[in-house]
């Protein structure tokens, strides 16, 4: 059976069908080409980025701005361009770039999820509507409608087929993108937590070193004024 047998013997359902379809395959070759892009070189980005963090923050800073067309650059620059402020403002910044980001990535999984559950319903309302135009040709057919009955309930089955097969492959790239996108949540997780730290151990640092320039600000105050 070709292409042409499918849309002739599919019955009404079909059109919708292919159009599901269509819609289906479209938004898999989009992600496809969208996943493709991002985990080429994203952990590397993440650890250069890291590494100027221990550094110098506005190298880090700088180094982040020059790739915020990725996610993984837009992720970590909206935290990395709050420096200075304090480490529970920093941690907020880094949980909400990463919900942004993780959401803007679950972008076709609603088509998908459409697709998964609409399809096999109008494979199974074609196959309905076949065989009651099939069994309604019996009255008053005589012999000759019995026999062909078995190729009118073969071709009312052609709609469920075809709805269940266009579920299926959509069901197939919709968990595989599901496992990336909970796979990334991971990589923002630990980059951001790596950053944080790093973070947190800067600001430690930095204000025991204002502490202690205080400190000895009023000590020097303190033996010109004698007191």
């Amino acid at each position: 059976m070709n292409f042409g047998d499918i849309i002739q013997k599919g019955g009404p359902a079909i059109w919708p069908l292919l159009f599901l379809s269509i819609l289906s395959i479209g938004t898999i070759i989009e992600r496809l080409w969208f996943w493709s892009v991002i985990l080429r070189g994203e952990r590397k980005t993440a650890d250069q980025i890291l590494e100027a963090a221990r550094r110098d923050w506005d190298e880090a800073t700088h180094l982040a701005r020059q790739v915020t067309a990725q996610p993984m650059g837009r992720f970590l620059y909206t935290p990395l361009r709050l420096a200075n402020k304090e480490p529970e403002i920093f941690r907020l910044a880094l949980e909400a770039s990463a919900d942004e980001e993780l959401n803007s990535m679950r972008r076709g999984h609603k088509v998908l999820e459409a697709v998964i559950a609409i399809a096999p319903l109008l494979g199974l309302l074609g196959t309905v509507l076949g065989l009651i135009q099939s069994l309604t040709g019996l009255n008053g057919g005589g012999t000759s409608s019995l026999a062909n009955v078995p190729n009118g309930i073969a071709a009312a089955l052609i709609s469920t087929a075809v709805g269940l097969i266009v579920a299926i492959v959509s069901l197939a790239f919709y968990r595989l993108f599901q496992g990336l996108l909970f796979h990334q949540s991971l990589i923002f997780r630990r980059t951001g937590n790596e950053l944080e730290l790093t973070y947190r151990q800067f600001w430690l640092q930095s204000q025991t070193m204002a502490s202690t320039a205080q400190s000895s600000g009023f000590e020097g105050t303190k033996k010109l004024t004698g007191y």
